[in-house]
C-alpha cells in the first residue's frame, strides 16, 4: 500500500520550508505553498539557485501571517492580509503574470537579510496562472511554482540514491509537497492518475533537476551531490530527473497516513532506471 508520509509547504519561493501533518489542497497547490516571492530591482524571480543563502530564512504560518526569521536579521510578521495594491507583472521562466508588492518595510528587511536589494511579492486570488498546456488542461493553474503546482516523491526514490552516496542526503534537498512509502523506487515515475483523499491528481511530467538540490538547506553550503550520482543513472534528454510534477482536480485535505490509490498509469516507461 502506497501511503503518504510528509507533506511541505514553501509559502516563499525558494525560502525555507514548512511540514505539515495537513494540508489544504486549492485551486492552485497547497494552501500558502508559493504565493510570495522575492523579486531584484528588474522584477526578476529570484531563487537559490543564484542565491543559496535564500536557505537560511525559516518560516512559520501564524494566524495572521508568516513568521520569517533570519541567523543576523533577527525575525519578521508577513501579513496574510495587507492594503498594498501596487501591482507588477513578473516573468517566472516563459510564464508572466501579475503580483502585488506587500509593504516596503518588508523590502528593507529582506534587502538587508540578502544583502541585496530586492522586493517581496505575493500573488493575490484573481491571479490565475496557468500550467504548460502541453502537459494539463485548460484552467489548471499554479502559483509562483517553478511550472507546477505539486511535486511528488516517493521515500523509496531517496532511499535508492542514499543507498549510492558516500553520505545520505534529507529530503529537503528536493522541496516535494508530498511524500509517501510504500511500493518501489521511483514508482512514482508511471504514475499518470492518482486519488488522494477524494482529490485527483494527475503526472504532468518528470521533474528535471538542478543545482539547488547541491545546496545543504540547513547550512546554504553547496557541494557536487546529489546531482553527480544522479547524472550517472537517472539522464534523459540531457537533464537529471527525480520525481514527478502534479496537476490536479478538486480540492479538500490531505494528510499524513492517508493512501495513495493509483489508478491508472502511463502506456510507455517514460524513464528507464
Amino acid at each position: 500500500m502506497l501511503t503518504v508520509s510528509s507533506l511541505y509547504i514553501y509559502p516563499i519561493k525558494s525560502l525555507g520550508g514548512i511540514a505539515l501533518n495537513n494540508a489544504v489542497v486549492t485551486d492552485r497547490g497547497l494552501k500558502h505553498d508559493r504565493r510570495w516571492m522575492l523579486v531584484d530591482e528588474q522584477n526578476n524571480f529570484l531563487t537559490q539557485r543564484e542565491h543559496p543563502q535564500m536557505a537560511l530564512f525559516k518560516v512559520q504560518v501564524e494566524i495572521d501571517g508568516l513568521l520569517v526569521s533570519h541567523p543576523t536579521n533577527g525575525s519578521v510578521i508577513v501579513p496574510f492580509k495587507h492594503n498594498n495594491q501596487i501591482k507588477q507583472e513578473i516573468a517566472i521562466w516563459e510564464d508572466t503574470c501579475t503580483g502585488v508588492f506587500v509593504s516596503s518595510e518588508l523590502d528593507t528587511w529582506f534587502s538587508k537579510a540578502m544583502s541585496l536589494k530586492c522586493r517581496l511579492i505575493h500573488m493575490p486570488e484573481e491571479t490565475h496562472r496557468e500550467v504548460d498546456q502541453r502537459y494539463a488542461q485548460p484552467g489548471m493553474i499554479t502559483s509562483f511554482s517553478d511550472a507546477y503546482p505539486f511535486l511528488l516523491i516517493g521515500q523509496g526514490s531517496l532511499n535508492d540514491l542514499n543507498s549510492r552516496l558516500p553520505e545520505s542526503l534529507p529530503m529537503d534537498r528536493f522541496r516535494p509537497n508530498i511524500v509517501f512509502t510504500g511500493g518501489h523506487p521511483f514508482e512514482e515515475d508511471l504514475m499518470n492518475h492518482i486519488k488522494i483523499a477524494g482529490i485527483d491528481f494527475y503526472g504532468a511530467k518528470l521533474c528535471a533537476r538542478c543545482v539547488l538540490t547541491t545546496i545543504n538547506q540547513q547550512t546554504a553550503v553547496k557541494a557536487k551531490e546529489p546531482l553527480k550520482t544522479l547524472a550517472s543513472y537517472r539522464l534523459k534528454d540531457k537533464k537529471i530527473m527525480f520525481g514527478q510534477n502534479l496537476v490536479h482536480k478538486g480540492s479538500g485535505v490531505i494528510s499524513i497516513g492517508d493512501t495513495l490509490n493509483v489508478l491508472s498509469t502511463h502506456q510507455e516507461e517514460r524513464f528507464l532506471v
